[in-house]
């Protein structure tokens, strides 16, 4: 979540976006002071100017994405999520900041190009961004499995998947995501490369299934997003939401896993890069 287009609703996510809310209020401040030295007033605004450069100028420098996938982010943006929450169905209303965006999509295109992948696996598909990013990479018959769990996002998704010549690439596959990966395992299907982005209470049962199953294939990799929890990860324990600690928890199991090796990018809200020894 997000390099979005403009809107009055969308904030900062991602510890770098919160990092330069934090900085621009302080920036807001001292520049209002005339009792502080121009020396401290000149840093502050420069780490003001350092944070707030990064993300705009990793847009430039990024392959801009498809038609189709800036239709969708706008669709997206503009959505009145609030009036599609499904009580019951999701463990949080819906809301724009789920979208991967731009520089995500992109680098998970690109992972797709790397490993050349011909099955991809997705647990947690919201409106479908990075599912069609990713399909954008696959061969002309290469498959993506979309696991979403609630109905109203996945008729957005498909309507985009509609207008695009990769979207016949993708199944979606309405459910609870545990069940629907125990549904695939008990019908042998393996994947080459996983992307998980769904429920953060339960990311430690989905990469327990993943190598404990068929699903993930001997070569495989998972990416996994929000691995960094837009900063509460690292930060005291005490300030951490029941999802921060739910991801703190996950970082440290794959950390001492044995099976795997990771890496943690500080790509927008974390994106841990996992594979199979």
């Amino acid at each position: 979540m997000n390099n979005l287009i403009a809107s009055p609703t969308a904030r900062p996510v991602t510890p770098l976006g919160i990092l330069t809310k934090k900085l621009e209020a302080v920036v807001q401040e001292v520049n209002q002071r005339q009792d502080l030295p121009a020396d401290l007033v000149a840093e502050i605004n420069q780490a003001w100017e350092l944070a707030a450069g990064i993300d705009p100028y990793l847009e430039e420098c990024t392959t801009q994405e498809s038609a189709a996938l800036t239709s969708l982010a706008k669709t997206t943006a503009q959505e009145a999520w609030d009036e599609h929450f499904t009580a019951g169905a999701i463990v949080r209303p819906l809301e724009q900041e789920m979208l991967s965006g731009h520089i995500e999509g992109q680098t998970l295109k690109m992972f797709v190009h790397m490993t050349q992948a011909q099955k991809v696996l997705e647990i947690g598909m919201f409106t479908g961004y990075s599912a069609l990013a990713m399909a954008e990479a696959l061969p002309q018959d290469g498959v993506l499995v979309a696991c979403e769990v609630d109905p109203y996002a996945a008729k957005v998704a498909q309507k985009a998947f509609q207008q695009s010549p990769h979207g016949a690439k993708i199944r979606v596959e309405l459910g609870a995501a545990l069940a629907t990966l125990e549904k695939l395992a008990a019908a042998g299907e393996t994947f080459d490369l996983v992307f998980i982005d769904a429920d953060k209470k339960e990311y430690t049962a989905y990469f327990q299934m993943l190598l404990d199953t068929c699903l993930l294939a001997p070569h495989g990799f998972i990416c996994v997003d929000n691995t960094l929890l837009q900063g509460e990860v690292y930060l005291p324990a005490q300030k951490r939401s029941v999802n921060g600690q739910a991801i703190a928890e996950f970082n440290h199991t794959v950390a001492l896993d044995p099976r795997v090796e990771q890496v943690l990018l500080p790509l927008r809200d974390g994106l841990t890069i996992i594979r199979r020894v």
